[in-house]
């Protein structure tokens, strides 16, 4: 038993591991990727144009003889970029709707839940397709969007644990103690909250990519020829049945690998934060 015990923790540190180095993979590649590029991601060279995998060309090349390689690396940094700010700022603002609605109660509280019950209403990529289409094809509108559908996650969250806590004795003595609303909340209150939103923000941050990619899929997100994930997957997706099978796997792969790794993060850091998991 115990040894069977210490193989299995020697397994889930080697995961930790795998997981959190190709976290730091990623997030070199979103810093670095378009420096190290071999060739310009959205230059078109027609004579090389579908070309297969090759040591001149890693993935090959799209319809317009882009080096898809060097585009993958490039949308590396804008669907990264794009799923960070969106998750920074749903995190941001929900955490405040929530805080002020479990503070307050009252009709306060009523508005803000009516706000993220509506939001939740809705299949959480339809409203981002309708909010992106309304807004117009552009990082700012993909970035609106994943925000609106990420807010109940952390207001909801936030919201049960300010209305929990507010009646608690170590509040009622930092209140006694003359510190104001906010420095109880963001001193004594959130930071009980810090291990479940740094969980919730790195599985949103997986969600955050796989909706950008997937609002470019559909031609709602970044404008060619901006290199972008979904973008390529889409543009590929058209030789499918010709062969030209490295126009989408790539890509697609790459994407995949994105969204797994920061799913598993949310995991990796569920168990490193709480001692109780062994």
């Amino acid at each position: 038993m115990v040894e069977l015990a210490l193989a299995r923790v020697r397994a889930l540190r080697l995961g930790h591991q795998l997981v959190l180095g190709l976290v730091a993979l990623f997030l070199l590649l979103a810093l670095f990727g378009p420096l190290i590029a071999p060739y310009d991601p959205v230059a078109t060279d027609p004579p090389a144009a579908m070309q297969p995998p090759s040591a001149v060309h890693w993935f090959g090349t799209d319809q317009l003889g882009r080096d898809i390689f060097s585009r993958t690396l490039a949308a590396t940094q804008i669907d990264l970029t794009m799923a960070a700010a969106a998750v920074s700022a749903s995190l941001i603002i929900g955490s405040l709707l929530g805080a002020l609605a479990g503070w307050c109660g009252g009709w306060v509280d009523g508005v803000v839940t009516r706000v993220l019950d509506t939001i939740m209403a809705f299949p959480l990529f339809v409203l981002a397709v309708g909010i992106a289409a309304a807004l117009g094809n552009s990082v700012e509108s993909v970035v609106l969007a994943t925000v609106v559908v990420n807010l109940p996650f952390y207001a909801r969250q936030v919201r049960t644990e300010v209305n929990r806590s507010r009646g608690a004795g170590y509040v009622e003595a930092a209140q006694l103690a003359g510190l104001s609303t906010p420095r109880i909340v963001l001193t004594h209150i959130m930071p009980n909250l810090t291990p479940a939103l740094a969980v919730q923000s790195s599985l949103n941050l997986g969600w955050a990519i796989l909706n950008a990619a997937g609002l470019s899929f559909i031609g709602l997100g970044i404008r060619p020829p901006q290199p972008e994930w979904g973008i390529m997957v889409a543009d590929g997706a058209t030789y499918i049945f010709s062969g030209e099978w490295w126009t989408f796997v790539f890509p697609g792969g790459t994407l995949m690998l994105a969204v797994l790794t920061f799913t598993l993060l949310g995991d990796t850091l569920r168990d490193l934060l709480d001692p109780r998991r062994a």
